[in-house]
């Protein structure tokens, strides 16, 4: 038997005269030009067929009830300030209060329309995908762009997708890509020698390209691709370095490309898989279980006007290439330069140039890892901020469809909504420190006089909570779904638990968003760091180093509670996870306490192997299933 060493000699020796180009097809070249923001391109004026017919309906409604519940839920708070006339402070906090209420609704809204779709088995209605789809008649590209990764991990899912489409017979219609731009030489060097290990075991054809220089980082990498052999394609499957497909449904989003040529792109709904730490498990937990829900409500009433998340999605090659050439932003970072937050903005170019845009809740079979601990969450957060900052200087973009600005606003809410929690909190309690010490308001439940903004503080987390109660309730009306989370005792603790500990990180990443908000209007770049994918602890010093603000704030909080000591159960849950930030980032980052949870049950999820699952698709419903086309093997 051959050693370890001897091994990787050999490979070591094989790579030293390897040169990766030859191992590239041959270019197909098409051209990517860069797209104006103030001249839009002529797009076809005929509805898209993949249109719901009561999308207006469903905008309608999500518009109104988003309007009622944040009107609802500000009632207290501006009956109370009325009373004696409103201050500065007071009009201050509610426009904060105002703002917050406004996105949480929408977002519960959203929920709501997502858990009926799911309930009724609607999520088809829009987008039927065949159960048993036809060998495909197209080629399609499956592009992993990596940056400095663990390449035996990121092979390993490729080939984990390559050995599902072999077992399907479809392996010829399908040629992978791994985009490298990796830029340290080590890591490179071992690319290099496992792409040359992996090629001769995929059934598919496997290719590596790796840049010199990684200009405009995933974007650049992907257009360069597209350039290069975008033409010899008619749809490309986009990963990441940590997600992967199952065969099946890269099968059904083909399918569906080819059935509906006025698709540009249609985005899956990944679930997390393999977490291992305490951090990494919430997550998991939270988007297996809630995920979808808020994905189907997305769906529904974006319809073909929706968004892309830049990973696990399918998209038109041609299409993507005549009209998603990102253009680089006027000024200097990090407003100015390259886009970082990409997907969103090549959505909306796809959808301005009368492409169609979805977004399914419908297949299973797409996963993706997620960051181990809360200080690499925040750090690529960070990044995600910028770019999602970035869209203000979009939003009025010639030609866009208003639900593409839409979205582009909400991604900028999405950050904005810490800041904005933050602001309210230090308002209230800042219009408090004006009245005397009441020792009633430790019984602030029975008492709403408390603060004005008690009772908006209450129905906030009721919006929060409600999609997780939307999420296990899904799962309790489906009994194989519910077995699979090990029952109804099972889930209820899973649900508990991650309610209970996403609470305590909750004032953690409302600073750390905060933060990362106030340093990007100041002119900070985030840049482009390389991700985290497998931790086991943090240091005490660098736990500290990293929520020294979490820290500060919840000190500043302290120091005004002295002279209210009675406000301070309201703010307990606010103040104490701030002070402790360092101990909590310390235990969530580390896997035996992810192990301690699972091993009592807490937030179990059914693929706790690893696996990608695949459920069967329901039934289409009587005459929505398409026409399927003669079966025929791509050259």
């Amino acid at each position: 038997m051959v050693d370890l060493a001897t091994r990787l000699d050999a490979d070591t020796r094989e790579v030293e005269g390897f040169d990766p180009q030859p191992w590239l097809p041959a270019e197909a070249p098409l051209a990517m030009p860069r797209q104006s923001l103030e001249v839009a391109p002529r797009a076809p004026i005929d509805p898209l067929p993949t249109s719901p017919e009561t999308v207006s309906r469903r905008r309608w409604t999500l518009l109104v009830a988003t309007l009622a519940l944040s009107t609802l839920a500000l009632i207290a708070p501006v009956v109370t300030c009325a009373r004696f006339g409103f201050t500065a402070l007071e009009v201050f906090g509610l426009v904060c209060l105002a703002g917050l209420l406004t996105a949480m609704s929408c977002w519960f809204t959203s929920a709501c329309m997502g858990l009926w779709v799911l309930a009724t088995d609607r999520e088809q209605q829009d987008l039927a995908f065949a159960a048993r789809p036809d060998v495909p008649m197209s080629r399609t590209a499956i592009l992993m762009p990596v940056y400095n990764e663990d390449a035996d991990s990121s092979f390993a899912r490729l080939a984990h997708l390559d050995a599902s489409l072999a077992r399907l017979g479809a392996s010829g219609a399908f040629d992978f890509f791994v985009l490298s731009d990796t830029n340290k030489s080590t890591a490179a060097a071992h690319e290099t020698a496992v792409y040359v290990s992996q090629r001769a075991r995929f059934a598919s054809r496997l290719f590596y390209r790796r840049r010199v220089a990684n200009t405009e980082h995933k974007a650049g990498n992907l257009g360069d691709w597209v350039r290069r052999f975008g033409a010899a394609y008619e749809q490309m499957v986009v990963l990441d370095a940590d997600s992967t497909m199952a065969g099946e449904t890269v099968l059904r989003l083909v399918d569906a490309m080819e059935i509906n040529p006025r698709i540009g792109l249609i985005q899956t709904t990944p679930t997390i898989i393999k977490a291992s730490t305490l951090f990494a498990r919430v997550s998991q937990f939270s988007v297996r279980l809630y995920g979808r829900v808020a994905a189907a409500g997305l769906a529904w009433w974006t319809g073909s006007d929706s968004s892309y998340w830049g990973h696990n999605a399918i998209i038109r090659t041609r299409a993507f290439a005549e009209c998603a050439g990102l253009p680089i932003l006027p000024g200097i970072k990090p407003f100015g330069g390259n886009v970082l937050s990409h997907d969103v903005v090549e959505a909306a170019m796809l959808r301005r140039a009368g492409w169609a845009v979805h977004v399914t809740a419908a297949l299973d079979g797409s996963c993706e890892e997620t960051p181990p601990t809360i200080t690499d969450f925040i750090r690529r957060e960070h990044r995600w901020c910028q770019g999602n900052l970035q869209h203000l200087k979009l939003v009025g973009a010639a030609g866009l469809h208003p639900m593409s600005r839409l979205q582009l606003v909400l991604g900028c809410a999405a950050y904005l909504a810490s800041p904005l929690w933050l602001a309210s909190l230090a308002t209230g309690l800042a219009i408090q420190l004006s009245y005397p010490i009441d020792w009633g308001s430790w019984w602030y439940v029975l008492n709403p006089e408390f603060t004005p903004f008690t009772l908006a503080s209450l129905f906030a987390a009721l919006l929060l909570i409600g999609p997780k109660i939307m999420g296990a309730a899904l799962v309790m009306s489906r009994p194989g779904e519910l077995r699979a989370f090990g029952g109804a005792t099972q889930l209820t603790k899973g649900v508990l638990s991650e309610i209970a500990v996403s609470a305590i990180l909750a004032p953690i990443l409302m600073v750390a968003n905060t933060k990362a908000v106030l340093q990007i209007l100041r002119g900070q770049d985030a840049g482009w760091q390389v991700q985290q994918r497998d931790a086991d602890g943090l240091v005490f010093a660098d736990a500290l180093k990293s929520m020294r603000w979490q820290i500060v704030v919840g000190l500043c909080f302290v120091i005004a509670l002295a002279f209210r000591p009675d406000l301070s159960m309201f703010f307990v849950p606010i103040v104490l996870p701030l002070l402790a930030s360092p101990w909590i980032a310390m235990w969530t980052s580390r896997r035996r306490a992810g192990d301690a949870f699972a091993a009592r049950g807490w937030m179990i999820i059914p693929e706790e192997d690893g696996s990608v699952a695949v459920a069967a698709l329901p039934p289409a419903r009587p005459g929505t299933e398409p026409a399927r086309r003669p079966v025929a093997q791509p050259a």
